[in-house]
């Protein structure tokens, strides 16, 4: 762990939250469910990649952008989704962002251009996930105190569990109903996400957005009231400047074998449903990693900045030899790798989010999980049209996996020049601002 979770100041909870239990293992079921319909779509879309390339004809590096945006977008409106939680709630912010992601799947499978793919599948659900992501997330932080990873883990584990479903049923519906009706079905299954949001409190809120409410409102000029619920401040803190530029390298090469992976295996000779298994193999190794790794990283025997850094390089290094492995066109050796990359990518989630409140404090966790995915989005956006660029160059994309591979070992190596990174023990805790009752 990079920093105590608390200090010696004792903070207040509200009469609604019950730290480690309660209505947290709700919101844990709810959180579940949203991410298997958000991060669980996006790594279908590389069933959708194939089909795409053929209708419309475009490069790879050109139907790449239709993920890139997507997720750049859910990165780059999560300090909307943090600000508008932290001002009104995380509720009615969550359900409106199921309603446009839902709105924008449905609305892709009417596309008759890229363009229209880049707009709605793109910006339109992105800017929807970005109102799910932050603001569910943090609540979730906010129910937990020793147990935190552990919660995340299992709440993020539904990635791997739709992963590991949904390319096998996305293939089928593709050959049943074509691209249009899949997104059509995966628009209507992302509507589940709303009722999802209702069972947040209408006066669910961070406890610092409490606070920026109630505490000399009148006094307070709009830019003061924007940078509270954006939480600004901590653009200036060292541990979270080093600590979003670890992330954003991270993010470059992570998403790479859930986009490029299904359409590698088919060009190296295997067959739709042989290529689509391997990424659900993937997927289920990803569960047990999330899940084993939350549980790991909350018996304290290790730091978690220590456990990220192992999890990066594994991760890393495992991308790099996912097109290796499969070069002597042995089945056995690429699904040994997928479950390897599976596992270590999954084990980093769980805890990559458990460590932010210990820089930052939990009370300003969620402003700060939505700068760090808005500046970490332009690194998304970069990395899956880079690893298709690769491809058209080279023909192949063993150069596309040894460089999305690279930067998460570059990752690593930026976590390493954390403060205090190489001690045993945890640094005492920077000053937390006094949270104050609701």
């Amino acid at each position: 762990m990079l920093f105590p979770a608390m200090t010696q100041q004792k903070v207040k909870e509200s009469p609604e939250q019950d730290p480690d239990g309660g209505w947290g293992w709700v919101l844990v079921a709810a959180l579940f469910v949203c991410n298997s319909l958000v991060f669980g779509l996006m790594r279908v879309f590389g069933v959708f990649f194939v089909e795409f390339v053929q209708h419309f004809g475009e490069s790879t590096q050109a139907i790449s952008w239709i993920s890139s945006i997507g997720l750049a977008a859910q990165q780059f409106f999560s300090p909307l989704g943090a600000a508008l939680g932290n001002a009104y709630g995380a509720r009615v912010v969550v359900m409106t962002g199921g309603f446009l992601a839902g709105l924008g799947l449905i609305l892709a499978s009417q596309a008759t251009s890229l363009f229209h793919l880049y707009l709605s599948m793109g910006v339109l659900s992105g800017l929807g996930w970005g109102l799910i992501f932050t603001p569910m997330m943090a609540t979730v932080m906010t129910h937990f105190t020793h147990r935190r990873t552990l919660a995340l883990g299992i709440s993020m584990s539904s990635i791997g569990l739709s992963a590991f479903a949904f390319n096998p049923l996305f293939q089928l519906l593709i050959e049943i109903y074509a691209w249009r009706g899949a997104l059509l079905i995966s628009g209507a299954l992302s509507f589940n996400i709303i009722p999802c949001g209702a069972l947040i409190g209408p006066k669910q809120r961070s406890t610092h957005a409490e606070k920026v409410n109630s505490d000399n409102k009148e006094s307070q000029s709009t830019l003061q009231k924007l940078s509270s619920h954006l939480e600004l401040p901590v653009l200036f803190e060292r541990p979270f400047i080093t600590y979003v530029i670890a992330v954003s390298l991270l993010n470059v090469g992570y998403f790479v074998p859930y986009f490029h992976l299904v359409a590698h295996s088919r060009q190296v000779g295997f067959s739709e449903y042989q290529a689509a298994f391997v990424v659900s193999a993937a997927g289920c190794s990803d569960i047990v990693g999330r899940i084993a790794s939350g549980w790991f990283s909350d018996l304290g025997h290790f730091r978690l900045i220590h456990l990220l850094v192992l999890w990066t390089t594994l991760t890393g290094l495992s991308i790099a030899m996912l097109p290796v492995s499969s070069l002597t066109g042995s089945y056995p050796a690429l699904m040994v790798v997928s479950l390897l990359y599976g596992f270590c990518s999954g084990a980093i989630t769980s805890v990559v989010f458990s460590v932010l409140p210990r820089i930052v404090g939990v009370g300003r966790v969620m402003g700060a999980l939505g700068l760090l995915q808005m500046i970490e989005s332009g690194a998304g956006l970069f990395g899956t049209p880079l690893s298709g660029f690769l491809r058209d160059v080279t023909g192949e994309y063993v150069a596309s996996f040894a460089v999305a591979g690279s930067f998460l070992l570059l990752g690593s190596l930026t976590l390493v020049t954390l403060p205090h990174f190489f001690s045993r023990t945890d640094p005492p805790s920077p000053p937390q601002k006094q949270l104050t009752e609701q």
